[in-house]
């Protein structure tokens, strides 16, 4: 039971939380660009489609995660001073709009990548999204090893 309290602890009062979540924001904005373009390349197959809406409406949940640990860690290691804050928070709640606003638009119409006026705004949210968590991570990267 040792190992477990000392797990618990190191999890929630020595180790920053936000350098655990944050990762999914990246990885799912990522793998969301990867098969909205790769469905692009295959016309026929709709299942590469989903799945990229299906990872940007998880990234757009895990935005909600990161940025609450990410304020959370800033004010219990940096004091509310970490560097790029400012920055962060505008960033990552235009990043929240893309990927809520293309998830649910996705969601409520769901043949919006057949529709040739949509597609192409449809495909750049999913491009736009991930250029802007590799910012992020790049700005959070910052914090921890320097400009």
């Amino acid at each position: 039971m040792d190992f477990f309290e000392r797990l618990i602890y190191a999890l929630t009062e020595t180790h920053p939380l936000h350098a655990m979540v944050v990762h999914f924001p990246i990885a799912l904005t990522g793998a969301a660009a990867f098969f909205i373009l790769l469905s692009l390349a295959r016309k026929t197959n709709r299942n590469l489609e989903q799945t990229a809406f299906a990872n940007i409406a998880l990234a757009a949940v895990s935005i909600i995660a990161a940025g609450i640990t990410g304020l959370r860690d800033n004010m219990l290691y940096y004091g509310n001073q970490a560097p790029n804050t400012g920055s962060k928070i505008i960033l990552a709640s235009i990043l929240l709009v893309i990927t809520s606003t293309t998830a649910l638009v996705r969601w409520r119409k769901q043949d919006l990548f057949e529709q040739s006026p949509g597609k192409i705004l449809y495909v750049s949210a999913y491009i736009v999204s991930f250029i802007l968590a590799l910012v992020l991570g790049f700005l959070g990267g910052v914090i921890l090893y320097g400009f």
